[in-house]
């Protein structure tokens, strides 16, 4: 009765949960095409000689949010009455709708507020929801943008739109999960990639404003000349700030190597430019190489994918240590081909046709460019990985200890530093001559010492075992202490008093006089006792009153 009673309830909070899930989806669809919409209305606004009314203002809008997210458009108002497509993409409006599918998704697997447990979709679900939910205000506005100027080819629009919401879908679920992976060399993959995309960027970026910073004068004068008003030049600087992103992914297209076309024959490229360009009046494209050959200021861009790939080799290889070459190999391959499709995919965006004829093909060629991302990710990352992985694991070698440094012998004092009494100081601690010829003299019992000394190599004037010095008084022709007469005469530390023994024709040694004598009692002799007379003989034993009394006899 209780599973029965639950689980209408879980499937009615389910389905809930969904339905806030489209319908964020929908709410950010609106957010971001209401901000567009209010930034063309407030450039006509400010316009002092506005085209059109407000209807057109809203489909410019609208084709300008369609283009954001890679659809292309006609333009049927042309001078030649022939519909030109617009196929290049503002990569910087991009940023927008992708942030707002990728926050959807994100809050759509919020617990809430304090970690509530409140019914949410499964992470396939909430994808979907969110896309689902975003693509019906999509497919509201192609149709709206059929009856305006700048109509949505049906094609792109069927395609870019749903790749680009579900990218953002998954990457905002992705997001809300933690980021898992699983495993390190799936979680090594993206990073590597992500470092040598952004390397390439920036590089571009940086190549692009160098070159156009080389040429100021010639892009100021293309932007005074595009509009005299300020709200007319405000719109032309909104434009150029949203291509900026564009002018870095031409920069890094450049450095790769198949640069980018600027119409149909020409193609600017780091060995030079070849062709007849058609180059619109544009300030980004007053950066655009001269015609003629490439000098070694256009070959220095290929430095950019090279620092590229050695990072995402070094990535790959840093986190390689432990794994095998081949796991090695696989996984800088898979960081290259990461990279190597968004390159493509950036680059196919940021270019595309400006119209027809000559300007049907302007900007990079995306499998171009992602062939060359994949090339140089090839043959300078993968042998980064492998050096970077075997430097690693190299062993580390074993630091050397210091040298002992030898204990410096003092010198015997100068003559003059005698003591009162005549005694010279140097004579209480003998020289190492003396010691050496004292330690040599032709005496047996000295030759272990004469060992000891040779293989020890024992500080002469040491103290000994007895804790004095050898140094002697000037009397004792040995050296011998007073204190310690057996102790060792070269400082010894292991020396024994039986180490040696006098010969017969050397003098025994002193014994050790005791410092402080006490007096001993001297004992009394003894005196023996008088020894007692012997009693005198009884002459008559018989007689009575003899001195002796008979004792009687037992039984008497």
């Amino acid at each position: 009765m209780t599973h029965v009673t639950e689980h209408p309830l879980v499937q009615g909070g389910r389905s809930a949960a969904l339905a806030a899930a489209c319908v964020r989806g929908g709410v950010a669809a609106g957010l971001g095409l209401g901000a567009l919409a209010v930034l063309v209305i407030a450039a006509w606004i400010s316009s002092p000689f506005p085209d059109g009314g407000p209807n057109d203002v809203l489909h410019a809008a609208a084709g300008l949010w369609l283009l954001a997210h890679g659809v292309d458009l006609v333009r049927t108002d042309t001078l030649s009455g022939v519909p030109a497509p617009l196929g290049v993409v503002p990569l910087l409006l991009t940023a927008l709708p992708v942030w707002l599918v990728h926050r959807a998704a994100r809050d759509t697997l919020d617990p809430g507020p304090g970690g509530r447990d409140r019914p949410r979709p499964s992470p396939s679900g909430a994808i979907a929801s969110v896309t689902g939910g975003y693509l019906l205000v999509a497919a509201a506005v192609v149709l709206y943008s059929e009856s305006g100027p700048f109509p949505a080819e049906l094609v792109t629009a069927g395609l870019w739109p749903p790749a680009v919401v579900t990218g953002a879908a998954a990457a905002g679920v992705w997001t809300a999960l933690g980021r898992p992976f699983p495993g390190q060399r799936w979680a090594v993959l993206p990073r590597a990639a992500g470092l040598g995309l952004m390397t390439l960027l920036v590089g571009g970026a940086t190549a692009a404003a160098a070159s156009l910073t080389w040429r100021a004068g010639r892009a100021e004068t293309v932007f005074l000349g595009l509009a005299g008003e300020w709200s007319g030049r405000a719109a032309v600087l909104l434009l150029v700030l949203a291509l900026l992103p564009n002018a870095a992914v031409w920069g890094a297209s450049y450095g790769l190597g198949p640069g980018f076309a600027l119409g149909t024959g020409a193609l600017a490229t780091p060995l030079g430019l070849a062709g007849d360009p058609a180059v619109p009046p544009f300030p980004l494209l007053a950066a655009v190489p001269a015609e003629g050959r490439g000098g070694w200021l256009h070959w220095s861009v290929a430095a950019v994918p090279l620092v590229a790939a050695v990072l995402l080799g070094h990535r790959v290889g840093r986190s390689a240590r432990t794994w095998t070459a081949r796991d090695t190999v696989l996984t800088a391959l898979g960081a290259a081909g990461t990279c190597a499709a968004a390159v493509a995919a950036l680059a196919g965006a940021a270019g595309g046709p400006l119209g027809s004829g000559r300007l049907s093909a302007f900007g990079p060629v995306g499998w171009q460019a992602g062939a060359a991302a994949m090339l140089w990710g090839t043959c300078v990352g993968v042998p980064a990985a492998l050096g970077v992985r075997a430097w690693g694991r190299r062993a580390p070698r074993p630091k050397r200890a210091p040298a002992p440094v030898p204990t410096p012998i003092p010198a015997p004092p100068p003559a003059s530093a005698r003591t009162t009494d005549g005694a010279d100081a140097a004579d209480r601690t003998p020289s190492r001559t003396w010691a050496w010829t004292w330690a040599r003299r032709p005496v047996p019992a000295f030759g272990r010492i004469r060992g000891l000394l040779r293989r020890t190599g024992a500080a002469l004037g040491a103290p000994g075992p007895g804790g004095a010095a050898y140094a002697g008084p000037h009397g004792d022709p040995y050296g011998r202490s007073c204190a310690d007469p057996y102790g060792d005469p070269l400082g010894d530390t292991g020396y024994e008093p039986y180490d040696f023994l006098p010969a017969a024709w050397e003098p025994s040694p002193d014994p050790r006089p005791d410092p402080d004598p006490e007096p001993r009692a001297v004992p009394e002799p003894k005196t023996k006792p008088d020894p007692k007379p012997d009693p005198e003989p009884d002459p008559d034993p018989g007689v009575e009153g003899s001195g002796k009394s008979e004792a009687p006899a037992p039984g008497a």
